[in-house]
């Protein structure tokens, strides 16, 4: 199946879950840092673990975040750590959760600090 990337920038986008398989095509696509937002074990059995995505996205150059939010209660801790990974980790990032929305609003949260900040 196809990877469905939506860009919400051209330095950031979402994804739904991503297979360890799919890490050497995202670095061909240009992406240099990848960030899992779904909780270990909230798919079950099927879904990769934290470190065996890492061990895939080390393989294929990508740098990887891993920064788990629950869905409906993402903290302000969880946002002010995305902002940070957003300032500091290698662009283009590609972001993830079951569907990708919890990225997508996280990402809109970390973006809402530099607004307030101004």
């Amino acid at each position: 199946m196809p990877l469905q990337i939506i860009a919400l920038t051209p330095d950031f986008a979402v994804s739904p879950q991503l297979a360890t398989t799919d890490f050497a095509a995202l670095a061909q696509q240009g992406f240099k840092t990848i960030i899992n937002n779904r909780p270990d074990g909230e798919g079950g059995g099927a879904q990769p673990t934290s470190p065996e995505m890492e061990r895939a996205a080390t393989v294929a150059g990508l740098h990887y975040v891993y920064l788990p939010v629950v869905s409906g209660s993402i903290t302000q801790e969880q946002v002010q750590a995305m902002h940070k990974v957003l300032i500091a980790a290698p662009k283009p990032l590609l972001a993830f959760c079951r569907s990708g929305a919890r990225s997508a609003q996280l990402f809109g949260l970390a973006q809402d600090l530099d607004a307030d900040a101004s």
